[in-house]
């Protein structure tokens, strides 16, 4: 029977830590008693078993546990479920990876488009991608609208909606849509170029369905959620049903569980299919390390199980005056995400055609040897 592996970091004494890898693998599998079990295929097949122990530093261990991989059934919310679920509530677990059976990884698929889709879809194929959000919210969806026709202006590749944005009696899902596509669709026609836009989708499957089919019917082909708030299953669900669809991953609420960022977002959110990934920047406002960023970066990207490369986004704090830093860290691989340092400026299409000119200027073939991924060009 295949297994999942999943590893945990903890901290614990030398003597109490294999009994609390124990309790681990019992809690992320049957959570009774063993004792109490009296069927043989639940006690050989079912019940967690503890694969291993290593110490990674004073009273921090990392153990690997492995669970049947027939408890996920064919469901990401039931595999964050075995993989955390319970022992989410226990303060000093982390849950650090996760290695996946194959047929469990081409269930679930990952992105349909990833990286090298959403460069075709803006003619940018060896190059970083850019960004911008369309915030604040309280304000109508025709001065939304006046934004993205700004930003679109100054070249920026993808307008998205702020996460913040939803179905207000302010700003609507419905004139949103009506409003940023119609802007857009303008300014292309003037500059001669598509400049996509990324609403933000939310509510329960009900409404994200017809969101998304709203959304579609303006020739919309990229969206935004957040997995964490409107649930990895319903997230998988809308990948599966609109395969035509880029989506991107916006990481709202995914801070309150202790799990392994590069982890969630690099590898469990592009497993469950994120074109893109949004995640907080180092140096910006979340406090997020280079290490952390840099790990989420290479999940997001490297080659594994066949699945495509997801898009890192990262964002939280970002200026321009950052943008050679940033590409200096994470490479041609990466789209750069920038919201308040433009809005900020008293000129927006004049500050975004700047943001635009870094990336583009940027010397995409020279050598990175220091902090970021170690290659060479785009």
């Amino acid at each position: 029977m295949p297994r999942v592996r999943a590893i945990y970091r903890l901290h614990s004494d030398a003597c109490a830590v294999e009994a609390r890898a124990r309790a681990i693998a019992n809690e992320q599998s049957i959570e009774m008693p063993l004792a109490a079990v009296d069927d043989d295929f639940v006690r050989s097949q079912i019940v967690g078993r503890v694969e291993g122990i290593s110490e990674k530093s004073d009273h921090l261990y990392e153990v690997e546990i492995s669970l049947a991989a027939e408890t996920v059934g064919h469901d990401a919310g039931q595999l964050m479920n075995m993989l955390y679920g319970n022992t989410s509530l226990q303060k000093d677990v982390v849950l650090h990876d996760v290695e996946l059976p194959a047929a469990l990884v081409a269930h679930f698929a990952g992105p349909r488009h990833g990286l090298h889709g959403l460069r075709t879809r803006v003619g940018a194929s060896a190059r970083a991608l850019t960004c911008s959000p369309l915030k604040p919210q309280g304000v109508v969806a025709a001065r939304l609208a006046e934004l993205a026709q700004r930003f679109a202006a100054g070249g920026i590749d993808y307008v998205k909606d702020d996460h913040g944005l939803a179905d207000q009696s302010y700003s609507t899902f419905a004139d949103r849509i009506e409003a940023v596509t119609a802007a857009l669709s303008a300014i292309g026609r003037t500059h001669g170029r598509e400049t996509p836009y990324v609403p933000s989708v939310s509510g329960d499957l009900d409404t994200m369905r017809r969101q998304v089919r709203l959304a579609a019917s303006h020739d919309v082909r990229a969206v935004m959620l957040a997995p964490m708030i409107a649930g990895v299953s319903n997230f998988h669900c809308l990948v599966r049903e609109n395969p035509e669809l880029a989506f991107f991953a916006h990481p709202a609420l995914a801070g309150a569980a202790r799990i392994n960022p590069a982890l969630l977002f690099g590898k469990l959110f592009r497993l469950f299919g994120a074109d893109a990934v949004i995640f907080p920047n180092y140096g910006g406002r979340f406090g997020y390390s280079q290490e952390t960023c840099l790990a989420i970066a290479t999940a997001a990207l490297e080659e594994r199980d066949n699945l495509r490369p997801c898009a890192p986004v990262p964002a939280g704090g970002m200026s321009v005056g950052r943008v050679r830093e940033m590409l200096d860290f994470y490479g041609a691989d990466a789209m750069l995400l920038i919201g308040g340092a433009l809005l900020e400026a008293r000129d927006l299409t004049q500050a975004a055609a700047g943001f635009v000119a870094e990336v583009r200027q940027y010397p995409y073939n020279r050598k990175r040897t220091e902090n970021g991924r170690q290659r060479t060009g785009g």
